[in-house]
């Protein structure tokens, strides 16, 4: 079954507990949480400590995406705030296997986040680093804003990605976040993807719940 992550970028964050418990009540898999630091990309997002107001608020997984210049510093603090998923970018200037390995030390899964222009050969090295669970994080947007256009040319990405994982026997996920609703949800599961990451579609939709069938390609 296609997994389904709820990214809060674009919600009413002045009514937090509410919005997590849509997204619970959506059936969705697991709560999307954006950090950005104003450096590695230009937008800022959240912190720490509405990391820790949203774990209070679910029990749903909190899959946290570090948009950050140095995410190797600040792994041990989002993990000891609830992330129970934390992807880190490639671009990024920490070094990528120690990133991996701080946050396997920290019992969390570990992702990589590629940008669309960044090429997969800069992640095939890694892959053996990565434990059953982990997953890729494949871009299909420019990482910084939310409600932006899914970018096509990624699909070819995907299909290549997926085919390394197949031929390598690798238990490692695909996730993808940028544009996503049923559409482009189905051309992404028909390349492979078994996680998709979904914000203002699925926020904004007059039944979440139906929406998130949707993307799953139930309904």
């Amino acid at each position: 079954m296609t997994m389904i992550s709820v990214s809060i970028l674009n919600a009413d964050l002045a009514h937090l507990a509410e919005v997590a418990k849509l997204v619970e009540e959506s059936g969705a898999d697991a709560l999307h949480y954006d950090v950005m630091d104003g450096c590695f990309v230009d937008n800022i997002s959240f912190g720490l400590p509405v990391l820790r107001s949203l774990r209070s608020c679910t029990e749903l997984p909190l899959d946290v995406h570090l948009m950050v210049q140095d995410p190797l510093r600040f792994i041990g603090r989002f993990a000891e705030a609830g992330a129970q998923m934390l992807s880190f970018h490639i671009e990024s200037q920490s070094d990528a296997a120690a990133t991996i390995r701080e946050i396997h030390a920290h019992g969390v899964r570990a992702g990589i986040a590629v940008s669309p222009d960044t090429s997969l050969e800069q992640i095939l090295p890694l892959l053996s680093l990565l434990e059953k669970d982990d997953f890729i994080l494949l871009m299909t947007v420019q990482p910084g804003w939310g409600k932006q256009s899914f970018l096509y040319d990624v699909l070819p990405k995907i299909k290549a990605l997926r085919a390394v994982l197949d031929a390598r026997g690798l238990p490692l996920h695909i996730q993808v976040d940028g544009g996503i609703q049923d559409v482009t949800a189905a051309l992404c599961r028909e390349a492979g993807v078994d996680y998709l990451v979904s914000g203002s579609y699925l926020m904004g939709a007059p039944c979440p719940a139906e929406a998130v069938r949707g993307l799953r390609g139930e309904g």
